[in-house]
C-alpha cells in the first residue's frame, strides 16, 4: 500500500479533464499539500521522513499510473527541493524546515530560454529576468532561481537562491502548449524586481555534484550528497513502468472482448499474444532496471556511503534503459490496438502522449546520458551541456 492510494481514484478520475484543460485539478493538488507525500525527500532534520528511493519511486510510479501530469508535478518537487536541501546547506536549516512543515510545493524553472539577473546592494538582492520550463509553477509556494549578479567583480558566477511565489513582483505565464504532459505546468515564471534577503544567497558551482561529495563540504544529511539528477531519472524511469503496465494492462482487458475484421476474435490471433507477451517482458526487464539502482542508491545513503562518478552514471544508465524497455512497449502495444483500438476512445492515447516526453527530458535524454557513460568509459572528463 502507498501513501498515495487513498488519492489514487481521485487523481485518475480527473486525468482526461486535467489533459484537456491543461491544469491539474485543484482538488488533487490541495489532497496531495495534505500528506506526506510532500516530506518524502525531506530528511528527519528538516522535518522530513527522509524515505527511501524505491519507497518514493513506488508513490510516484501508483500516481503515474492514475495521471502522468500529476505524477510529473509531484515529481519534480520531490526531486528539485533534494536539490535544494543541498544547495542552501545547514546554515538554512530553518528556513528549509519551514517548507517542509508548511507541506508547500516547490519547483525549479531553468530550462533553455532562462535568463535571471541580480542587482546586489548591502540590504540584499533584486531579481529581474524570465525561467523558463517551471514544472508544477503554478501549483507551488516556492521556485529555485538561478540567477547570475549584475556586479561585473563577481565574474558573473550562477548564483541561487529560493522564491516565494507569492511575492510581489512574481508573474507566471502559462506557456505549455505540447502534446504530452499538458497538466504538467511547465510554465515561464517572470521575476519584475523581486526583492531577496542577502542570506537566502548562496552560490551555485556548476560541478556541484563533485563539490557535494567532498567530505568537507556540509551537509544536512548524507542523502543530499546524492546527485538530484540522477535520483530525478530514477524515479522518472518508475513512472514510465507506471505508465507502460497500466497500458499494457487496459490493452489486454480490452482485447478480451474484441472482434477483428471477418469476425476473428482478437484473444486468438497469436500475433496479438506475441506482441503483448514482448511488450510484458519488457516493461519487466524496466522495472527490475530501475529498481536495483535505487536499492543500490538506498544501500548508500543507509550505509553512509558517498557515491562516486560511476555511481551517478549507473543512475543515469540505468534509468535510460528502463525508459527505452517502456517505450518498446509502448509501440507495441499501439501495434496492437491498431486505429480500431484508437478510435474506440481508451486511455492509450493520452497515456502514449504523455509518455513521450519521458526519454525526451534533458536529465534522462539518450544522447545526453549515452555521451557521458561513453566519455567515462574513455578515460574522459563526464561533461556536457547538461
Amino acid at each position: 500500500m502507498t501513501r498515495v492510494a487513498p488519492l489514487l481514484s481521485m487523481i485518475s478520475a480527473q486525468a482526461a479533464e486535467a489533459d484537456r484543460t491543461r491544469s491539474v485539478s485543484a482538488e488533487v493538488i490541495a489532497g496531495i499539500k495534505k500528506t506526506d507525500l510532500m516530506r518524502l525527500t525531506a530528511s528527519a532534520e528538516i522535518g522530513g521522513l527522509g524515505e527511501r528511493i524505491v519507497t518514493i519511486g513506488g508513490e510516484l510510479e501508483a500516481t503515474a499510473t492514475a495521471c502522468a501530469s500529476t505524477a510529473w508535478c509531484l515529481w519534480n518537487h520531490l526531486c528539485t527541493y533534494h536539490l535544494f536541501c543541498g544547495l542552501l546547506g545547514p546554515a538554512h536549516h530553518d528556513f528549509l524546515r519551514g517548507i517542509v512543515e508548511r507541506h508547500e510545493w516547490v519547483c525549479f524553472p531553468a530550462g533553455a530560454g532562462t535568463g535571471v539577473k541580480a542587482k546586489v546592494d548591502d540590504a540584499g538582492f533584486t531579481l529581474h529576468g524570465v525561467a523558463a520550463f517551471g514544472s508544477g509553477s503554478r501549483y507551488s509556494e516556492w521556485a529555485g532561481v538561478s540567477f547570475v549578479p549584475e556586479s561585473p567583480e563577481t565574474n558573473r558566477k550562477p548564483e541561487f537562491t529560493m522564491v516565494d511565489l507569492r511575492a510581489h513582483g512574481v508573474r507566471i505565464d502559462p506557456t505549455w502548449n505540447a502534446m504530452s504532459l499538458r497538466a504538467s505546468s511547465t510554465d515561464h515564471v517572470h521575476y519584475e524586481g523581486v526583492r531577496q534577503p542577502a542570506e537566502l544567497r548562496v552560490p551555485f558551482p556548476f560541478r556541484y555534484r563533485e563539490l557535494f561529495r567532498e567530505p568537507s563540504y556540509p551537509m544536512i544529511h548524507s542523502r543530499y550528497r546524492e546527485d538530484w539528477v540522477a535520483l530525478s531519472d530514477l524515479w522518472l524511469g518508475a513512472m514510465a513502468v507506471g505508465v507502460a503496465d497500466a497500458s499494457l494492462r487496459d490493452c489486454a482487458e480490452s482485447i478480451k472482448s474484441r472482434i477483428a475484421i471477418m469476425g476473428t476474435k482478437m484473444v486468438e490471433r497469436p500475433t496479438i499474444h506475441v506482441n503483448l507477451g514482448s511488450a510484458k517482458a519488457a516493461i519487466n526487464a524496466a522495472r527490475d532496471t530501475v529498481y536495483a539502482a535505487m536499492a543500490e542508491t538506498d544501500q548508500r545513503i543507509e550505509s553512509g556511503t558517498t557515491p562516486t562518478e560511476p555511481d551517478y552514471l549507473r543512475q543515469l544508465a540505468a534509468s535510460m534503459q528502463a525508459i527505452s524497455l517502456c517505450d518498446e512497449a509502448m509501440r507495441l502495444i499501439l501495434r496492437v490496438l491498431g486505429g480500431n483500438g484508437l478510435r474506440e476512445g481508451t486511455d492509450f492515447e493520452r497515456r502514449y502522449r504523455d509518455f513521450q516526453a519521458m526519454p525526451l527530458h534533458i536529465n534522462a535524454h539518450r544522447d545526453r546520458v549515452t555521451e557521458q557513460v561513453g566519455r567515462h568509459l574513455l578515460g574522459l572528463p563526464t561533461e556536457n551541456a547538461f
